[in-house]
């Protein structure tokens, strides 16, 4: 980010899950579209409080339903506007061909991922998105959003989307992190 862009909150979406897709056997990307927990919309208004005195204009999230339905419940919260879906805040894609089937098969690539440190090992293309990928659109999307409204705003995302953007590598299930300047 330049020295023109505003501060972003950037903040990890509420516990996801939903018995119906276990108990269905949903395959693959189909998993995306769980809903929150109880604990999870929880956590969200818990966090939409602690965000009402941040000073943000506006909410702007991932298209993932946990990341919508969080930052439809810190916009009630903080009596916000969401404005924007953005797409490229989407979630670290675990497998390139969407062809995943479990929880296991993501949990295995997430190892060869951790293992990597996140980038391809030498150029060998590996199934998983690198984390170079995920912050090069996760910096554009922040950057197209702040020279449309050069004010702060709330940024709803994931773990991976802000490892990228910040260097940490763990964000609490509705964590913040805070973004001054990134470059």
């Amino acid at each position: 980010m330049n020295a023109g862009m505003p501060r972003v909150f950037l903040v990890r979406h509420g516990e996801p899950g939903c018995p119906q897709i276990d108990a269905e056997g949903w395959r693959g990307p189909i998993r995306d579209l769980a809903p929150l927990t109880a604990d999870g919309i929880e956590q969200a208004k818990t966090v939409g409080r602690e965000l009402r005195a941040v000073g943000a204009h506006r909410i702007v999230a991932s298209p993932m339903t946990r990341a919508l339905q969080t930052a439809s419940l810190i916009a009630a919260e903080t009596q916000l506007p969401l404005t924007a879906v953005e797409f490229d805040l989407r979630e670290w894609r675990p497998d390139s061909t969407l062809s995943w089937g479990s929880l296991a098969d993501i949990q295995a690539l997430s190892k060869d991922f951790e293992a990597c440190e996140g980038e391809w090992p030498g150029g060998e293309a590996r199934l998983w998105e690198p984390l170079s990928s995920v912050r090069r659109r996760a910096l554009s999307a922040l950057q197209r959003q702040a020279s449309e409204h050069p004010n702060p705003f709330i940024a709803v995302c994931h773990s991976v989307v802000i490892r990228a953007l910040t260097g940490h590598t763990h964000t609490e299930l509705c964590g913040i992190r805070v973004l001054d300047n990134v470059s």
